[in-house]
């Protein structure tokens, strides 16, 4: 049977995977590989300190903005989203709160819904993209959505939900939300290489991404120009770690938020239960951060029993799954 580094090498090359694998022990980085191209057309080769997007893995980021401002006393997992709104987006309703928000159980009308059967590689945004770069850009795409239940009757995973949360964030901090989440989250976290990048200036170390797993084609006119409450930043694996370790340590939030965020509030699918902003394992401590978009794929496990956490980053949109499930399989 190969060694872990073999069968990750093993996979790379029969599936052409395009990323970063890391896996990390109690600090200690005991597999760090890059595969794959940043810049196909230049060829320039994915490293491990290459910044990839990580899509939706960012709602765990406003999650912790979020949940900062309640405990310095700014917000309540009770405050309504109507009592920081004030007439804007007239369709959510007035006993909508922050915890329903963060838990995705609101009710509220999604603008990118993702139970609608749309091809993950397909233009779904409403608007343009490049006009989606500030949160309060987003008030275009949130309106005109009607209730889809009432808030706290079932969990259903809501991208829009995430955006009010910035929007309630920004408004009630006076604090621009990018600002926020760096100066909240990962600051005290110590994650120097994440940033909510512009998809059309990207650094020399962020990787584009790709549509599929070979061809040219980015997924630049497919997300928003700048990520916002409900994705979109940009990080890389060690950073992701060092996320891990400032959460589950009480530096970005106290430990009894930490406890908070991930006791389970639903069990919406047979294999994983949901906190607030976090994904759990459906029987064990682990949990998870998942991105999934045009050319994005991203799954981070974190194992606070044993400090062992497993990250796959892939810049094309399928890339993560079978390198995830090799990990997930290793471990088991």
């Amino acid at each position: 049977m190969p060694s872990l580094p073999e069968a990750v090498d093993q996979l790379a090359r029969r599936t052409g995977f395009s990323g970063v694998v890391q896996v990390e022990r109690d600090g200690d980085v005991e597999l760090a590989k890059a595969f794959g191209h940043a810049d196909r057309a230049h060829g320039v080769p994915n490293t491990v300190e290459t910044q990839f997007a990580l899509a939706s893995g960012a709602k765990g980021l406003t999650a912790l903005a979020v949940v900062s401002l309640i405990d310095a006393g700014v917000l309540d997992l009770a405050t309504t989203a109507r009592f920081v709104l004030g007439s804007d987006l007239p369709l959510i309703g007035d006993d909508v709160t922050v915890e329903h928000l963060l838990a995705h159980r609101s009710g509220i009308g999604d603008y990118l819904d993702e139970s609608d059967g749309h091809e993950i590689t397909g233009y779904v945004m409403p608007i343009s993209v490049h006009e989606l770069a500030l949160t309060e850009d987003y008030l275009a795409v949130l309106d005109g959505h009607p209730t889809a239940f009432p808030p706290g009757d079932r969990f259903a995973y809501c991208n829009g939900g995430y955006v009010v949360l910035a929007l309630i964030a920004e408004r009630a901090s006076a604090t621009p939300f990018h600002d926020l989440v760096h100066e909240r989250v990962l600051e005290p976290a110590g994650m120097g290489d994440t940033a909510y990048l512009r998809s059309d200036e990207l650094p020399g170390r962020a990787a584009l991404g790709y549509l599929t797993g070979d061809g040219p084609r980015t997924n630049v006119f497919h997300v928003p120009v700048r990520g916002g409450g409900d994705g979109g930043v940009y990080s890389t694996a060690a950073d992701i770690a060092s996320l891990w370790r400032a959460f589950f340590a009480g530096r970005i939030v106290p430990q009894g938020w930490v406890s908070e965020m991930v006791r389970p509030r639903s069990a919406p699918e047979e294999s994983r239960r949901y906190g607030l902003g976090f994904w759990l394992h459906e029987s064990t401590d682990a949990v998870h951060l998942t991105g999934y978009d045009a050319g994005v794929s991203f799954r981070s496990t974190h194992d606070p029993a044993s400090a062992a956490t497993r990250t796959v980053i892939s810049n094309t949109s399928e890339g993560a799954w079978d390198m995830t499930e090799l990990l997930d399989d290793a471990r088991a």
